[in-house]
């Protein structure tokens, strides 16, 4: 396995986050990836961006001819981005967790996460980074949001809530999605989470078909 620079970036980030020091990040590429690793100071110049808020691991568009790409290259990009993303998010919970949940470490780091079968939470950066974490990843039946809590539960209650209502800007539809998730107790998210069980059963009981 020959990482790419995307693909060690990352790596950097994650140590970052874990406020680890550029020295300590490069010192663990060179143990892990050897001649492949980053040098010392492309190491520092990645952490003083992420100092300054700039997340971004792709390569800053240059002048000049651009690339003619074949489709199933540009997918295969375009599934490294999104992915990239989705790690970086996944980053920024863990982040979080740590931070906003002092029982968090108590628990020994143990997080259940559910999430479907998009192409940027498979994608390999993602289980990769996963692997690094000590969280338990859940199976997901593909096209299976009935027992999706964001939509069985989340979504379906947001819909009622946009029911004849008109947006005139994202800001004003920003605005308003940020009110109404502020706007419902932990007992309302609990509940989705809750009946899940319930529905996995249904799932079952039913030989795997789809419900409302």
């Amino acid at each position: 396995f020959v990482p790419n620079k995307v693909y060690l970036r990352g790596i950097l980030l994650h140590y970052f986050i874990q406020k680890k020091s550029a020295a300590e990040a490069h010192r663990s590429l060179v143990q892990t990836y050897g001649d492949n690793a980053l040098s010392d100071t492309t190491c520092r110049d990645w952490f003083r961006r992420f100092k300054n808020n700039d997340f971004e691991l792709e390569d800053k568009e240059r002048s000049g001819a651009p690339k003619k790409f074949q489709d199933k290259e540009l997918e295969q990009l375009l599934d490294t981005i999104t992915g990239d993303r989705y790690r970086l998010q996944l980053m920024r919970l863990s982040r979080a967790l740590k931070e906003k949940r002092p029982l968090y470490q108590q628990r020994h780091d143990r997080v259940i996460l559910l999430h479907d079968n998009a192409r940027p939470h498979v994608a390999k950066p993602v289980k990769t980074y996963l692997e690094t974490l000590k969280w338990e990843v859940l199976p997901h039946p593909l096209y299976s949001p009935d027992i999706a809590p964001s939509d069985f539960h989340l979504f379906r209650s947001m819909a009622h809530g946009l029911a004849d209502r008109r947006f005139h800007s994202y800001e004003e539809a920003q605005k308003w999605i940020d009110s109404w998730i502020a706007s419902k107790d932990r007992s309302f998210f609990r509940r989705g989470i809750h009946v899940l069980p319930e529905r996995w059963e249904k799932v079952v009981s039913s030989d795997g078909q789809y419900f409302k």
